[in-house]
């Protein structure tokens, strides 16, 4: 009895996930915009986003194409966040232009995205929700060599304490 129970229950649980496993791929390829939820660490990692830990308002959304695929990220942190998320991308907060923001108007505008000055802030901490200022706003693009990601990073630091990450990394294929 035995023999036969329990690799039919090992089957039937194998299945159960594996069931499991491709809803979540369809829900994610299904997705029309933020998903707000940690995207997969596999994901963070092919398009070098290390979204530090404790971090607030995280959301993502990815895109593909036969040429291109992109990932887009949020998120909240603080400023030692920043600090470390701009060290394990090999950038220092020095390299943050003020009042630029580099996310292309299309890119924002793909997942919703309000950026720049005259727009409030997005985050969950914001101070205000009066519209941020030009100074509020600073931004770096990383063009990596070869087949690593191009990193275009957006911050709102309209509330120093609680920057918010707006970050679009792009493959080409």
């Amino acid at each position: 009895m035995l023999l036969i129970g329990i690799p039919t229950g090992y089957i039937v649980i194998s299945a159960e996930q594996s069931r499991d496993s491709g809803r979540d791929k369809q829900a994610r390829a299904a997705a029309t915009g933020l998903t707000f939820e940690w995207p997969p660490r596999v994901t963070r990692r092919i398009y070098e986003v290390p979204i530090t830990g404790y971090s607030a308002d995280v959301a993502w959304y990815e895109t593909n194409s036969w040429e291109t695929s992109k990932l887009y990220v949020q998120f909240t942190t603080s400023p030692g966040g920043l600090d470390l998320f701009l060290g394990r991308i090999g950038a220092v907060r020095g390299d943050l232009r003020e009042g630029t923001v580099p996310v292309a108007d299309e890119d924002a505008a793909q997942v919703g995205w309000r950026l720049g000055a005259g727009h409030p802030s997005g985050s969950s901490h914001a101070v205000s929700t009066a519209p941020t200022a030009r100074a509020d706003w600073s931004g770096l693009v990383l063009d990596h060599p070869g087949p690593r990601p191009r990193l275009e990073i957006a911050v709102d630091r309209s509330n120093p304490e609680h920057p918010m990450v707006y970050v679009v990394s792009t493959v080409k294929l």
